[in-house]
């Protein structure tokens, strides 16, 4: 079937933002100032704000919410930390370098949120685990989501499997997302969201919400 048999409509679909803060996408290292800015996605977030603004189609977005004192952060053993060799592992997760009420957790000023969106708090990579996110939706009655941030393959893939489970069809902005990788991102991509999703650019999520 075609893509436009399936439009996206402004009054059952939600647009989440997930972890589009300073601290993500407007570091103050250098290093990491420059591997977020090869991924250029922010004016592909401006874009489908804009047009789901005009659409009339409610913003979501997923914010981090760490205590300062960490009593809400869990170590784990992992294979792979950051940039460390995976040969020197096993690993203990290491504390969340974002705390509430800080301006490095603060939402891009380029997507700012405005009066009447949703900022949804989250300690855990979901955004469904015990925040009021599906209440909203819910209430609202979303049947899709619009899906845009990163890294995928943790908090945007959590949070998609989350929303596939509750019933949610999802649109995953390629163009629009971030990963640790280009290599982690094709396979998200091109071998994992397919399967419970559709994977479009924000052109073409943009030409959905128009048709």
């Amino acid at each position: 079937m075609p893509d436009a048999d399936f439009p996206i409509i402004p009054e059952k679909t939600a647009m989440l933002f997930f972890d589009t803060y300073n601290a993500a996408l407007h570091p103050a290292d250098p290093v990491r100032a420059a591997r977020a800015a090869e991924w250029g996605v922010i004016p592909n977030l401006q874009r489908i704000n804009q047009a789901c603004r005009t659409a009339g189609i409610p913003i979501f977005y997923a914010q981090a919410d760490h205590r300062p004192d960490l009593k809400d952060f869990v170590s784990h053993v992992v294979d792979v930390l950051g940039d460390q060799p995976r040969e020197k592992g096993p690993y203990r997760t290491v504390r969340p370098g974002v705390f509430m009420g800080s301006q490095e957790i603060e939402i891009i000023p380029e997507i700012a949120p405005q009066p009447g969106d949703y900022v949804i708090k989250k300690i855990r990579w979901s955004a469904f685990h015990q925040t009021r996110l599906e209440v909203h939706l819910r209430t609202l009655g979303v049947t899709t989501i619009l899906l845009a941030g990163g890294a995928i393959e943790v908090g945007v893939a959590s949070t998609a499997y989350s929303a596939r489970d509750y019933g949610y069809s999802l649109v995953f902005l390629s163009d629009a997302c971030t990963a640790r990788d280009r290599e982690g991102w094709r396979f998200f991509m091109e071998k994992v969201f397919p399967h419970f999703g559709r994977v479009r650019t924000v052109e073409e999520a943009i030409a959905l919400i128009k048709a």
